[in-house]
């Protein structure tokens, strides 16, 4: 058996469900082609404005606005036992006249929000099969299907995680790493409210980030050395919720752990091109971030805003490699410049080399001192390019003025 469509999205994750989402709505004929899905994911995301903007355009933020939590304030808590450490530095969204920096979701609903759509949306075909093999010819990507079914596309979206098919079938080779480390993923609940502030306590071993979630809940990454992360998920709850308040210096009280431990390896990956031929990547088939700073999937969802960009810039798909090269220069920098920053972090952490530890206290203490330098950073952190406006307007004798005011 034989099909053809305009685009085929290869992996049925948040972001090939996106990008399957945002190409039909641009009229293009969209295959979704991945297996069903067998388990629920307990972990959330943390979505910047842009991402947000983004599912609404697509219709399917009116389905989980209800089970996610608005990011108001973002603080960062030097809890390290080193000889220099960093001053705290919070972050306000009201600093930049917006309510809120993004929301913290859980990955269920949005994942079921994001299918329901695409169920419903005339332009997507749902293929519930896996890709054996991808082959371009004259007249297009043919993609062999588990199934025994054969689609004939004009262009072929990877989206298929960091052991991609289609990135293997376009030949685009890969730079990647590991780390020391292991992230312990879980839900809990807590006494004290917790004012739609996410907190990110720097430690030894890596970041902790507590992350807002509606009422008196949160979710949390830990970073530990990979040992550590298995004896702290074999805990009893209860002794495991003491730790997390201890880290946390009590500050939202006592502390109920809701859900199952999960436990990740620190990993990076980064692809040698975005695309090649009639193959773009998009998501984690193009680069893997280890769970910090919101990075992930805000970068996959920017993947795609490039990838419908692109499409419409070169005249649609039957244009396709012109669609993958405008695509594969236009993602290259902000890939790039996030990977090296998140790296940078990281490693800065795990590091006890005294002005590796200076140079990261500085550029915190610089932060929380310098209004524009922080307003930068913060625009920067929501959408790439969006702080450099700040620099042209910046008059420093107006910073000083509201400093004396304060």
């Amino acid at each position: 058996m034989s099909d053809s469509c305009e685009i085929a999205v290869v992996g049925g994750g948040l972001a090939g469900m996106t990008a399957a989402l945002a190409a039909a709505s641009r009229g293009y004929r969209t295959s979704l082609i991945a297996p069903a899905v067998r388990r629920a994911d307990g972990r959330t995301t943390a979505l910047m404005m842009p991402s947000i903007d983004m599912l609404a355009e697509l219709d399917v933020w009116p389905k989980v606005s209800d089970t996610a939590a608005p990011l108001r304030s973002m603080r960062i808590i030097d809890s390290t036992r080193r000889l220099i450490r960093a001053p705290t530095v919070t972050f306000h969204a009201s600093e930049l006249d917006i309510d809120a920096f993004g929301y913290n979701i859980p990955n269920s609903p949005l994942l079921k929000a994001l299918l329901d759509r695409a169920m419903s949306h005339p332009g997507v075909r749902i293929v519930e099969a896996s890709l054996d093999a991808a082959v371009e010819t004259d007249q297009g990507v043919e993609l062999l299907l588990d199934s025994g079914e054969t689609i004939l596309c004009r262009l072929a979206v990877g989206a298929d995680g960091r052991n991609s098919t289609i990135r293997s079938a376009a030949g685009i080779g890969v730079h990647d790493w590991r780390y020391p480390q292991t992230a312990l993923v879980l839900n809990f609940s807590h006494q004290f409210p917790h004012a739609n502030t996410s907190n990110e306590f720097h430690t030894e071993q890596g970041p902790f980030t507590q992350v807002p979630l509606p009422g008196l809940n949160s979710s949390l990454v830990w970073a530990r050395e990979p040992s550590e992360a298995d004896a702290m998920r074999a805990l009893s709850p209860e002794v495991l919720a003491e730790k997390i308040e201890m880290q946390m210096q009590s500050m939202l009280g006592r502390v109920t752990v809701e859900s199952e431990v999960q436990c990740f390896p620190f990993s990076g990956m980064i692809a040698r091109s975005f695309g090649r031929g009639r193959m773009p990547l998009v998501g984690e088939a193009g680069h893997v971030f280890p769970p910090i700073g919101a990075q992930g999937l805000n970068l996959g969802l920017r993947d795609v805003l490039d990838l419908v960009s692109a499409l419409e810039q070169a005249g649609g798909p039957d244009n396709a490699h012109d669609v993958v090269q405008r695509y594969d220069k236009s993602r290259r920098n902000d890939v790039v410049s996030r990977t090296a920053s998140v790296d940078m972090l990281n490693r800065s952490l795990l590091h006890s080399f005294l002005p590796v530890q200076l140079l990261r206290s500085t550029g915190l203490a610089a932060l929380s001192a310098i209004p524009p330098l922080r307003n930068f950073a913060m625009r920067e952190g929501m959408e790439p390019g969006s702080g450099f406006g700040l620099l042209k307007d910046w008059r420093p004798e107006k910073y000083r003025r509201e400093a004396s005011r304060s």
